[in-house]
């Protein structure tokens, strides 16, 4: 998919952005108000995020974390000596100031605040070069959303904070009635509408219910580019649903229904039991093998940011690339850490700390 240039010709700078109407929107959703970050008191101004509902469970905990700022005796949330970092600041306090952010010793009241709307990756990566946000959420790369021969590609940088084991889900019923797993070519057939009764792939005698995502929602282009080898390969699914959290609800409410989904929205013993899938003579299954690198729907979670990466960014991508950040960040919502030599290198991109 290509990125019209018309769109984003009348490009507005998010700095003046940000203290104007248009941040309600992204407050009012992280539940968050602009405190003393905020530019119109003398402080750095607010840090805005917005794009996949794959990435949101993301940095939308790293920012409630941020914005309570708890103290480092706080061992629920914070506990700095849990992770060997060694400081007795309050949590936001430390990792921002190891970029040159006063701390303000307060909870509650970070450096600077934080803000995450919820929207789909092609909308958050559009935002960061349009400099609505300054960082945009997406679970398939820029490439596949502007197009590889975009200018913008080379404006944009990449930050890696986890990566999905894209599971196949079914109704529960489904799964009740012994469907445990399909092949590779039983799914692709699925979706393009060429096996259309449980019956055919050893189910029940039901139709299917296949349901996909939004044909600008990351997850959509990973599983088309990963199981067809072509993320503009059009299949035929029942029903499109912009949002993970849209497809749960939907298998939910149904007893033949089909979906891929993020590895946060699966429940195994809920209205969203996964299945497992062959490919190549290997079985791929849920809570064993999703992220090796020969299951073809597992996907890097992406947040990006436009023209380098300001202190700002920094400090809060520092923060969710930390094992602390890795452990409480990615881990909870089912998604992959980095491994630690990769985080390194995703920390490489950041600014250098003051």
């Amino acid at each position: 998919m290509t990125q019209d240039s018309e769109r984003l010709s009348g490009r507005v700078s998010r700095r003046k952005f940000l203290i104007g109407g248009s941040t309600i929107g992204a407050t009012a959703l992280a539940g968050c108000t602009l405190g003393s970050g905020d530019e119109s008191d003398g402080g750095p101004q607010s840090l805005t995020a917005d794009g996949s509902s794959t990435v949101y469970p993301i940095t939308n905990d790293a920012a409630s974390l941020w914005n309570g700022n708890p103290p480092a005796d706080d061992k629920e949330y914070w506990g700095p000596g849990q992770y060997d970092i060694d400081t007795g600041q309050n949590l936001a306090d430390y990792w921002g100031g190891l970029y040159g952010f006063e701390a303000t010793e307060e909870r509650s009241v970070p450096p600077f605040q934080t803000q995450v709307a919820l929207s789909h990756s092609g909308t958050g990566v559009e935002a960061v070069i349009s400099e609505r946000v300054d960082i945009g959420d997406a679970s398939s790369t820029a490439e596949s959303i502007l197009g590889s021969d975009s200018d913008d590609l080379d404006n944009i940088v990449d930050h890696v904070v986890a990566v999905d084991g894209q599971p196949i889900v079914v109704s529960r019923e489904i799964a009740d009635a012994g469907v445990e797993q399909v092949t590779g070519d039983e799914l692709r057939a699925i979706y393009k509408g060429e096996i259309t009764n449980w019956s055919e792939v050893g189910g029940p005698d039901k139709e299917i219910f296949a349901i996909g995502r939004a044909e600008n929602s990351g997850t959509d282009t990973a599983f088309r580019s990963n199981l067809y080898g072509d993320p503009d390969e059009p299949i035929s699914p029942d029903t499109r649903q912009g949002q993970n959290q849209q497809v749960a609800r939907l298998v939910g409410n149904n007893d033949n229904a089909i979906a891929y989904i993020a590895l946060a929205f699966v429940e195994p013993d809920g209205d969203t039991p996964p299945i497992g899938l062959e490919l190549d003579g290997t079985l791929y299954e849920y809570g064993t093998n999703l992220g090796a690198k020969g299951y073809p729907l597992s996907r890097d979670l992406h947040c990006y940011t436009w023209e380098d990466t300001d202190k700002r960014e920094s400090a809060f991508l520092n923060m969710i690339l930390s094992e602390f950040g890795q452990q409480n960040f990615v881990e909870p919502n089912n998604y992959f850490k980095l491994p630690p030599e990769r985080r390194e290198e995703e920390r490489s991109k950041l600014s250098d700390q003051a």
